[in-house]
């Protein structure tokens, strides 16, 4: 089983995942090349995943066989496991426990299909209602403190599978990097009386120079202070501090300014590599109104190097002003089908 470890320099909790030690490798290399394997994730293959926790599916189909759209099922190989004993454990200057939490995959389409920015916006749609309805189910077991979504896209950045999908890890903790996030809110909040990210849409609003994306309920933007090259956040314009508050009309919004935003990233750059985070509030722990969730796309174009790693201090080499006009211009031109091209600007 695998177990939690903590760093008792800064007290940063580690997985140490052994069964992951087991996970097939895809990819030696990165290339265009897709992958001639048999895909797990394709329907007619259900009897190669564990058992699904839920599928959306067609009416008078059964559990684990053909007729889903979006089918949430156990990691195959666990970083951690539901089962095991949350009490922490200590070994001289050391603690450790069970590796406790849950680990989900959402299989994001019944066809073999590499990205998200190649389904249609009814079918993000059904995506991000299967996020939320697991985001629900899990924090009813009171051991977990946060439930992290995200996806990889490519192998540079994590995907071992090339068929689109996303993940679920719920954690018995606040990681680090979030509980961050969530003090620098309320310090905002003391200091000014408002929700940082809300001013921070007023004035990318008010600046249109960094703007990628705007709907009725979202706004699409290359961070003043970006990470990364071509690095975007989505964030709802009005505050919600959890994820699992959107409502139906927002749902439809969010899986537009999403794909969209996507579609222009995987137009200008082709076979991109990215990470997607949604950040949300902590669960089980009280409410954290002064959180305001949003989705961050992470575009993996530069090296996490020594001076990175040893400082906690990024290098971007593109500005976001740059990088959002070149999305932003980035166009489509026409439609047939499920088949697009988008227009790409030519400084790029």
């Amino acid at each position: 089983m695998s177990e939690w470890r903590k760093d008792p320099i800064v007290n940063r909790w580690v997985i140490i995942a052994t069964e992951r030690g087991k996970r097939p490798n895809d990819y030696k290399e990165i290339n265009d090349e897709k992958s001639s394997r048999e895909c797990f994730f394709c329907e007619g293959n259900e009897a190669q995943t564990p058992p699904e926790i839920i599928a959306y599916r067609e009416q008078d189909t059964v559990r684990d066989q053909p007729g889903w759209w979006v089918r949430v099922v156990p990691n195959k190989f666990p970083a951690l496991s539901i089962h095991g004993d949350a009490q922490q454990k200590n070994s001289g200057v050391y603690q450790y426990m069970d590796g406790v939490g849950a680990h989900e995959v959402i299989i994001e389409s019944n066809n073999h299909i590499i990205g998200m920015d190649e389904q249609t916006d009814q079918q993000v749609e059904e995506i991000i209602w299967a996020w939320r309805d697991r985001s629900l189910d899990l924090r009813k077991d009171t051991r977990l403190k946060y439930i992290q979504i995200f996806k990889n896209t490519g192998p540079v950045a994590g995907a071992s599978l090339e068929h689109t999908h996303s993940q679920l890890v719920a954690v018995p903790f606040v990681p680090e990097d979030v509980r961050e996030k969530i003090e620098g809110m309320k310090e905002y909040r003391h200091q000014h009386q408002s929700c940082v990210l809300c001013d921070v849409i007023g004035q990318e609003i008010s600046e249109n120079k960094r703007i990628v994306f705007e709907s009725t309920h979202f706004i699409c933007f290359c961070p003043f202070a970006s990470r990364f090259p071509f690095e975007m956040t989505i964030v709802p314009r009005e505050h919600q501090f959890d994820f699992v508050q959107l409502r139906e009309e927002q749902v439809k919004d969010f899986a537009h300014v999403l794909r969209n935003s996507l579609r222009k990233l995987t137009s200008m750059i082709k076979n991109i590599p990215y990470n997607m985070v949604l950040h949300t509030a902590p669960v089980n722990q009280g409410e954290e109104h002064h959180f305001h969730w949003h989705l961050e796309i992470i575009p993996r174009l530069t090296i996490m190097a020594g001076f990175e790693l040893g400082t906690g201090y990024f290098i971007n080499p593109t500005p976001p002003e740059i990088a959002a006009q070149a999305l932003r211009e980035t166009v489509e031109v026409y439609h047939v089908g499920e088949k697009y091209e988008m227009e790409v600007p030519q400084y790029v």
